[in-house]
């Protein structure tokens, strides 16, 4: 009998190790590990090249404002030249009218007697 059960325990040790995966499945499951680290790497390629996409419109953004800044800043010193300019030459000074006694026409006018 244990001559029996020791052939039916190797017999089915042999059963499992001959029911695992075959060659092709093996290799089959290879290649899709392999498909999948390349798509992985793509994947952080293309994030990588987002972000510096973003990164250089960040950038390009913040470089446009500083130019407008800078061109307010130039328009605001040309005013201020423009203006010293304009106040160095004194401009001539509005004649004063002194003011005159009015006339009389000789008498209280609307006055009534009574």
């Amino acid at each position: 009998m244990k001559k029996v059960l020791s052939l039916v325990a190797i017999a089915g040790m042999f059963a499992v190790v001959a029911c695992g995966p075959s060659k092709e499945e093996v290799e089959a499951k290879e290649k899709a590990r392999k498909d999948s680290i390349e798509a992985v790497e793509k994947a952080r390629q293309d994030s990588v090249a987002q972000a510096a996409e973003a990164e250089k419109a960040r950038l390009d953004s913040i470089a446009k404002v500083e130019e407008q800044e800078k061109a307010r800043q130039d328009s605001i010193a040309k005013a201020e030249e423009a203006k010293n300019k304009k106040g160095s030459t004194k401009p001539a000074a509005p004649k004063k009218q002194e003011p005159t006694a009015p006339k009389s026409s000789g008498g209280r006018s609307g006055a009534t007697k009574q």
